[in-house]
């Protein structure tokens, strides 16, 4: 059975969804990532969230007037990425909802397109019908914005006072026209229709760029800041285009539900982040009374007593807080070379809408534990700090001829990075008074300066096409394999909290792993001596665990 098959088994009906399991509160993340959908500023900005594996890039195009800003930029990258027709695997977003931030970015292309409506009417009057007069002082805005770019001070200023003087040259032409009549008249309104209009663009984009930038506020302040996507609630069963962008949505949550994950070597899980500690314990199976041979039993016994065993690691025998319910999934791990720019999810008759059936898990964790093939691993995980903070422990259990060997390792995806976590600020300049000139005050500048108002006049036009767009002005380019949470998380070990709470998950975590391990070879036989010593040698070296980078090994 194909990938099409096992991937669209999907029963998309509208009516509440079910939450996911562990997903209350964590909004903190999701909203941040959300907020990039209105903000504003060079789409240059998001190359400071690039940390050590994931790496964005901006695509410059053939003319910077027709340059994208930030908000733009990441709407039309992650809205093509994510809900594309034929779009590649996605990894999922462990602490987010990528569905939110998704919807966000539709919300605020939305706006953008009613914005761009009016902008076009707006160039249809005052521009079109003006055509060598628009051309004319687009040229000048052009050669402003090239010399600006030039980089320095002393090229910006030399922009500005070219356009400033050229400007003046033609009002006083204006006056000494040597043609009059109908054509008179029609080169001076040549020249003042498209300011004209810049003036109404100008009233229009300070209005948009308000409501944007409240939105922005919004949801990084806590404010419920809803996306509304009309598009994506089908009126009628004709409204094709409707029902596959709600499909889309739909196969996008569905995608995030699965529980099939990739090892990136040096990257560790994709979505989960990088090992940063690992603790086995490995001996040999022997009867507990000689002469009387030990009862067979398989890894997935020991799995299925451990899987029990840390559902009670909410349960405490003090009320002092602890841990918080935990998500316990069993994950089918698919390895992946550190430089692989796409991943390939497991299809099949074993496969039911992305994620892989019980007896398929089964089957992985008591067959596949040497050689080639997917891996299976029992994590239970804690996404913490509003989302900020996952932490994730993997344990596994091997058998190889006589020994038996449990792996617990932690895993840790730091928060996203500080850049989607800033709000607003409206650009402001320090000048003299007045009267008492030895005292300065502060002048906040439009939202929208000159600049950006032609910028945005000249887009629109275009905006009905964004590929057009995205040749003349560039694009954003995303970091595969791509994930709305792990490309652009940055180090929880910076912060102090965090570290403390990923470090002291390690002790009762492994030592609800050995202790449910030791009960089932004890209940089948086995001579557990061994196995407490060796625990007891483990459970020594985890009282004081050391992070670091347990994925990549020195050699």
């Amino acid at each position: 059975m194909g990938a099409a098959v096992a991937d669209d088994g999907f029963d998309f009906r509208p009516g509440a969804q079910i939450p996911l399991q562990g997903g209350g509160g964590q909004t903190a993340a999701t909203n941040a990532l959300a907020s990039a959908a209105y903000r504003d500023g060079k789409p240059d900005e998001i190359l400071k969230a690039n940390n050590e594996h994931y790496e964005s890039a901006v695509k410059k195009g053939k003319l910077s007037l027709f340059e994208p800003n930030f908000g733009e930029a990441f709407c039309r990258a992650v809205e093509a990425r994510m809900l594309g027709a034929s779009r590649k695997p996605l990894i999922q977003a462990f602490g987010a909802d990528p569905q939110t931030v998704v919807e966000h970015c539709l919300a605020a292309s939305r706006l953008r397109k009613e914005r761009d409506r009016k902008l076009r009417l707006i160039m249809l009057v005052c521009g079109l019908l003006f055509l060598p007069g628009l051309l004319l002082w687009l040229g000048m805005f052009q050669i402003r914005k090239t010399l600006a770019g030039s980089g320095g001070k002393r090229a910006s200023w030399a922009g500005t006072a070219l356009l400033v003087g050229i400007g003046i040259g033609v009002a006083v032409l204006m006056f000494r026209l040597p043609l009059t009549g109908f054509w008179g008249l029609y080169l001076r309104a040549m020249i003042l229709a498209p300011v004209a209009g810049w003036f109404l663009a100008s009233r229009l984009c300070e209005a948009a760029a308000a409501d944007m930038r409240a939105r922005w506020d919004g949801l990084l302040g806590g404010v419920s800041v809803g996306a509304k996507i009309p598009e994506a609630v089908p009126g009628n069963p004709d409204e094709k285009s409707r029902e596959d962008l709600r499909q889309q949505l739909a196969k996008l949550t569905a995608e995030g539900r699965s529980n099939s994950v990739f090892y990136a070597g040096p990257k560790g899980i994709l979505g989960m982040g990088t090992r940063w500690g690992s603790w086995q314990l490995a001996e040999d199976l022997a009867p507990k009374t000689e002469g009387i041979d030990i009862h067979p039993f398989r890894s997935w016994d020991v799995i299925r007593a451990i899987h029990d065993q840390l559902r009670m690691l909410e349960r405490g025998p003090l009320h002092t807080g602890g841990f918080p319910p935990p998500s316990i999934t069993h994950w089918i791990v698919t390895p992946v070379g550190e430089g692989a720019k796409e991943v390939s999810r497991p299809t099949g008759q074993d496969v039911d809408t992305f994620l892989i059936k019980q007896h398929e898990i089964t089957r992985i964790c008591n067959e596949q534990q040497f050689g080639a093939g997917n891996r299976h691993y029992l994590g239970v995980q804690w996404p913490l700090w509003d989302g900020q903070l996952v932490i994730t422990m993997m344990v596994t259990v091997t058998v190889l001829y006589k020994t038996l060997r449990i792996d617990v390792t932690a895993h840790s995806l730091g928060p996203v990075h500080g850049l989607f976590t800033t709000k607003s600020a409206r650009k402001t300049t320090e000048v003299a008074k007045a009267v008492r000139f030895w005292e300065t005050t502060e002048r906040t500048h439009a939202l929208v300066d000159a600049s950006e108002v032609v910028r945005l006049a000249v887009r629109a036009p275009f905006s009905w096409y964004p590929p057009l767009l995205d040749f003349l002005g560039g694009k954003l380019v995303l970091p595969e394999p791509f994930g709305v949470r792990h490309v652009w998380a940055g180090s929880m070990w910076r912060h102090r909290f965090m570290a403390d709470d990923a470090m002291r998950t390690a002790t009762p975590v492994l030592r609800a792993v050995h202790a449910a391990a030791m009960r089932v070879l004890d209940e089948n036989g086995v001579d557990t001596e061994r196995f407490v010593n060796r625990s007891m040698i483990v459970s020594g070296m985890v009282q004081d665990p050391s992070p670091r980078k347990a994925d990549a090994y020195d050699v």
